[in-house]
């Protein structure tokens, strides 16, 4: 099969790291011989090649235009490569990416996959610079989902939203984050990590994006309980965004500025060894709908890290840790802390939850799952498409 991928992000800036999905994706369409072209778009800060493709490392990288003047040229230039493909799937809602893949693959009457694996308008609607956009994002998650041929959502709330839309449920599949479990497993070694931040105490680690509707400052609140409680632990927090300086405020408020660590941005490349030096792995979440839609990734790669994991009890988290880890109410920080001792002291309990944590993770929440999943609805688009 031909796949035309199509996503609205950079694939090599930090400032937009949320391509990892799509890239892990591609690779499993090719590893059982399918052909694939990634269409990306690079910042406008970042040169772009005009049609010339990028080598990607097992498919075909284009780079297209951002910018809004470009639609009609990338339309041209999306057209000619769905000539060559049998299905067109997108992600995301954004118009300089999904308007170019839907008029391609209508001029080359080729059938349209919507991958949608966040609720955008709800992300974007958190900090809103502007009510239009919002109602445009809005909009576009309505009727996406009733124009394409098939539809996959990343948690079970998207899937309901998809069915309240109006989409046949035949049409909906399940297209769940993942982890690549040769990457992230028990046996990274974390010791670099370690010494590198002369940490000698156990490590409670948070990975995630410092940005809008994260949730660190939960963590943070906890460092600060479970040491009153006279608990030795060292807390570092993966990760960067807009937020960045905000919690470290915080953390200087709170005096644990030589207890917990803030890395910055981190190649997602050495996440695993992040993940391996860790005691406890946390994933701490407000109840809403942004949360509800998630699939959170940083609970995928715990769960095939072999690492026990405290989450809060929001969204698709429990589905996903399904008795490998313990879960909090969203938002309860006493509750939350009292987790974390619980397995800070319990070594037992952490090397059992760590064992079920990665057979989790072998049985569902791996990339080759999803594309299987992904691979069934191009299979259900391309017949619906020829009768």
């Amino acid at each position: 099969m031909n796949i035309l991928m199509v996503h609205p992000h950079d694939l090599y800036s930090n400032l937009e790291p949320w391509t990892n999905r799509i890239k892990y994706i591609a690779k499993e369409f090719v590893n059982r011989g399918h052909r694939v072209k990634l269409v990306y778009f690079p910042l406008w800060n970042r040169p772009w090649q005009d049609g010339e493709p990028e080598c990607g490392e097992d498919y075909e990288e284009i780079a297209f235009e951002r910018k809004k003047t470009a639609i009609f040229q990338n339309i041209r230039r999306m057209t000619k490569l769905a000539a060559w493909c049998d299905i067109v799937h997108f992600q995301k809602c954004f118009s300089h990416a999904c308007l170019p893949s839907l008029f391609a693959a209508w001029l080359n009457r080729k059938p349209v996959h919507y991958d949608w694996d966040d609720w955008e308008m709800q992300i974007y609607n958190y900090d809103s610079p502007s009510r239009v956009v919002g109602l445009y994002l809005d909009i576009m998650e309505r009727v996406l989902p009733v124009m394409a041929d098939t539809v996959s959502g990343a948690s079970r709330r998207l899937r309901k939203l998809c069915l309240e839309g109006g989409v046949d449920s035949e049409r909906i599949f399940d297209s769940h984050v993942g982890a690549d479990l040769e990457q992230f497993n028990p046996a990274v070694d974390g010791s670099t990590i370690r010494k590198r931040y002369n940490i000698k105490s156990p490590l409670v680690l948070y990975l995630g994006q410092l940005h809008g509707a994260q949730y660190a400052e939960m963590f943070i609140k906890s460092a600060r309980l479970i040491l009153d409680k006279g608990v030795n632990a060292d807390f570092m927090i993966v990760g960067d965004g807009s937020r960045f300086f905000e919690f470290k405020n915080l953390i200087e408020e709170l005096r644990l500025g030589d207890k917990i660590i803030l890395t910055g941005a981190i190649s997602h490349r050495d996440i695993p060894q992040y993940i391996a030096a860790c005691d406890v792995a946390v994933a701490c979440f407000e109840d809403n709908d942004i949360t509800r839609c998630k699939s959170p990734l940083k609970i995928a790669e715990y769960l095939a890290s072999g690492k026990a994991v405290v989450a809060s009890e929001v969204g698709d988290v429990p589905q996903m840790i399904a008795g490998c880890g313990l879960l909090v109410a969203p938002g309860d920080i006493d509750y939350f802390s009292e987790a974390i001792i619980r397995l800070l002291r319990d070594s037992k309990l952490r090397q059992e939850l760590g064992q079920k944590a990665r057979e989790r993770a072998e049985e569902k929440y791996n990339w080759a799952v999803t594309a299987d999943n992904l691979l069934s609805a191009y299979r259900l688009a391309l017949g619906r498409y020829k009768t």
